[in-house]
């Protein structure tokens, strides 16, 4: 069993966290994809056994009414809002793939995660959606994890799960994955961003990797460097 220990952004310099943590989830990539060569760089600032793992661009998952789109460096034509977000079939969210694509190849990244917001809901419209994006978009040998919001219920993540190969990325302490073998748990905090994981909740969460072959466990709160650490060193007396 591989259990993976990371953050959500680089809460350090990427040369210090590179020497505590073999893994990242890059996040400037959800808000503005960065300049490929500002990818290249920072694939070359770190050991080829560091793994990057990243957000796709929001113009894939989300409309423009959400607030992230704040801080989107690029603006968007009015006539083409509308094609933006929620896995349409338009050519924004493909180009918006195509950039998210090229980033993901030059990090070397094994996996790309989306994540939607509690908008996208489990209607016929958002299903079919996601079954044409999914089935069309190039992947490579890149792993898809899938983080939605709101009510979906279990069976029918799973049933989406297994026909679109996705990975069911959740906070475990929030909810359980509906997918087996590879698990990709995101730490949001218990009670939110502020949050700090006791010792207990860390023995805990490893337990919850060990029902796993491998486990990517990436803290997303204020104490993300610190438990990070306690994390990794729990894993290691494992």
């Amino acid at each position: 069993m591989a259990i993976k220990v990371g953050c959500c952004g680089f809460p350090r310099r990427k040369a210090e966290y590179a020497e505590h943590f073999s893994v990242v989830e890059v996040q400037q990539t959800f808000y503005q994809p960065p300049h490929l060569s500002t990818a290249q760089r920072w694939r070359a600032e770190v050991p080829s056994t560091f793994e990057f793992t990243l957000k796709a661009w929001q113009l894939i998952t989300h409309q423009p009414a959400s607030p992230t789109y704040r801080r989107l460096k690029e603006s968007i034509p009015a006539d083409a809002q509308d094609r933006c977000g929620a896995f349409r079939p338009t050519r924004e969210v493909y180009a918006a793939w195509e950039r998210t694509w090229e980033i993901a190849e030059a990090l070397q990244a094994r996996l790309v995660l989306f994540q939607c917001p509690a908008s996208f809901t489990p209607t016929d419209e958002h299903i079919a959606n996601m079954r044409a994006f999914f089935t069309e978009v190039k992947r490579g040998g890149l792993i898809f994890a899938w983080e939605p919001r709101g009510a979906w219920p279990d069976e029918m993540v799973a049933a989406l799960c297994q026909e679109l190969d996705l990975i069911h990325t959740v906070d475990p302490f929030q909810r359980w994955p509906v997918t087996s073998r590879l698990a990709y748990f995101r730490l949001h905090g218990k009670t939110g961003y502020r949050y700090r994981y006791t010792d207990e909740d860390l023995a805990c969460l490893l337990e919850w990797c060990r029902r796993f072959d491998a486990a990517y466990c990436l803290f997303n709160n204020i104490s993300m460097w610190e438990d990070g650490l306690r994390m990794i060193q729990c894993a290691t007396h494992f």
